[in-house]
């Protein structure tokens, strides 16, 4: 007998969400929702894992509503805050809350980084149930008087291991205290590593834990390709250019490592006939969210971003992810890539490779472990395509572009599970060590990632390339005072920020049993 699928009617929540939940156009929950919603609705302390796209907002955000529903608001207090750690991702899960609220009058408030102070102290003044805020803002609103947060009843702590990486957990550390101790508090992450764990014990009363695929793990609908190609950035582009006429590309984002090679990348794709706009953290906070709405609305067909579009942002129809530069993070590739194949749909991920990024290649080939192909240049097309890409004469020679066929595609070794070095609270403690000089990976896979020969077959899948020295992708940097990049970009990974909160000094407390 066939396993009938769970419906949200299933999972305890009102009728009036359920409405709300249907005119959405959603029937079914994902595993994230699925497990999470009862627990939530329970009054349980929550620490979920799940990749991007799966759901995670609706997860905590239905939940909330129905519980604020049906309590009181005291002394015209809010009694919910969703920290996020960008501004885009804050104004989604208001998004989010908004579709599903219509049914209820509950009200929320907007804290983030480059909008009026004005407006949002209005907005505060009304006594909103819920804040969904940035770190930054909201401690800047606290420091002003201008928000109490002694009525909260749940806190929700999003994407924690990007919060990390942004150094944003003293402030979190801070906000905590200024919180009630007895709270509901719902802790959500990519990932599960040693520090993660370590936030959880600190703010997490015997959470249950809520794990819905590995860490890390790929959407089964993306197909993703490597592809070799010469080093120097005027071949890139040019390379980029013909793998993007080869596909049927219905809509794109294109990340680059850098913000000033945003631009540039942005204006050549112009210049040659494509239809493509920037977005980046040293935007106007105005021009960033015009910038997305038009994306969506499917105005603007490719959309050159950093990693400030890379996690968390729920954006549907996305046919194709163009890694310009391969990230110097592990994690960034899975969730750049994360933003295609969406919901179910089928989605292309494609990565320029040049010799230079072995290594990091490497690491990202051990993080998802697969077997990477890296495939040369001329696999993708003619050179028939190779012309049809431009509308201009093409910006180097048809020989660079188009090499002699190669026999079979490189395919990079991998490190099987059962030979993969545990992590360990040392481990963890070296990896946080190197975070700066790796691109914020905090993972002793990317940290200890050796070229293994790469470079070599890269070199020769790509052998009109010219070596050049220094590579041409460090992490942008945007970081203001106290660790904070209020931005919200996660340009530049700083890791703890100012200081290191002395409960991750502590060796990690042994796990609370579950009484469940």
């Amino acid at each position: 007998m066939t396993d009938q699928p769970v419906n949200f009617a299933d999972l305890g929540l009102s009728p009036e969400l359920l409405k709300a939940v249907t005119d959405a156009g959603y029937e079914n929950p994902s595993p994230i929702q699925e497990k999470s919603i009862p627990l939530v609705l329970m009054g349980r302390d929550l620490l979920g894992c799940a990749q991007t796209g799966t759901g995670k907002t609706a997860a905590f955000s239905l939940p909330i509503i129905d519980i604020l529903a049906q309590g009181i608001a005291r002394a015209r207090m809010p009694r919910a805050l969703i920290i996020s750690p960008t501004r885009e991702l804050a104004q989604q899960i208001s998004e989010n809350f908004t579709t599903y609220n219509k049914f209820h009058k509950l009200s929320q408030s907007v804290l983030i980084g480059g909008e009026s102070m004005p407006d949002q102290e209005r907005s505060l003044s009304k006594h909103p149930d819920v804040i969904i805020a940035t770190p930054g803002r909201l401690i800047d609103m606290a420091d002003r008087g201008k928000v109490m947060l002694g009525g909260i009843k749940i806190l929700v702590i999003d994407e924690a291991d990007r919060m990390l990486d942004m150094g944003f957990i003293p402030d979190v550390t801070r906000i905590v205290e200024m919180l009630p101790r007895i709270r509901q508090t719902l802790l959500f992450s990519a990932t599960l590593g040693t520090e993660i764990r370590a936030l959880a014990d600190a703010f997490l009363i015997n959470p249950k834990e809520v794990s819905v695929a590995p860490p890390a793990s790929i959407a089964k609908g993306v197909t993703h390709t490597m592809i070799s190609v010469p080093k120097f950035p005027k071949d890139k582009r040019a390379a980029l250019r013909q793998v993007m006429a080869h596909e049927n590309v219905q809509s794109a984002l294109v990340f680059c490592n850098r913000k000033k090679d945003i631009t540039v990348l942005r204006n050549s794709l112009r210049r040659h006939g494509f239809e493509a706009e920037e977005l980046h953290g040293d935007m106007a906070q105005h021009r960033r969210t015009e910038t997305l709405a038009a994306y969506k609305k499917g105005d603007i067909k490719l959309l050159i971003c950093s990693d400030v579009a890379g996690r968390g942002l729920d954006i549907q129809g996305v046919s194709h992810v163009f890694n310009f530069d391969v990230p110097n993070n592990a994690e960034s590739y899975v969730h750049r890539i994360g933003r295609t194949g969406r919901a179910g749909r089928e989605g292309r991920a494609i990565t320029l490779v040049t010799s230079e990024d072995a290594k990091y290649v490497d690491a990202i080939s051990k993080l998802i472990r697969v077997n990477t192909p890296i495939l040369p240049l001329n696999a993708i097309g003619t050179q028939a395509s190779a012309l049809a890409a431009v509308e201009t004469p093409v910006d180097i020679s048809i020989e660079t572009l188009v090499e002699p066929p190669v026999a079979a595609p490189i395919v990079i070794p991998v490190e099987t599970p059962e030979k993969a070095e545990p992590e360990t609270d040392a481990n963890a403690g070296e990896a946080t060590k190197n975070q700066n000089k790796t691109g914020g990976h905090r993972t002793r896979v990317g940290a200890r990632a050796k070229d293994n020969g790469l470079k070599d077959k890269l070199a020769r899948a790509a052998p009109d390339s010219v070596a050049r020295p220094g590579r041409p992708g460090e992490a942008e940097q945007r970081a203001g005072g106290n660790g904070r990049a209020e931005s919200g970009d996660g340009d530049k990974v700083i890791g703890m920020g100012d200081h290191f909160p002395d409960f991750l000094r502590e060796p990690s407390k042994p796990k609370r049993g579950d009484k469940s």
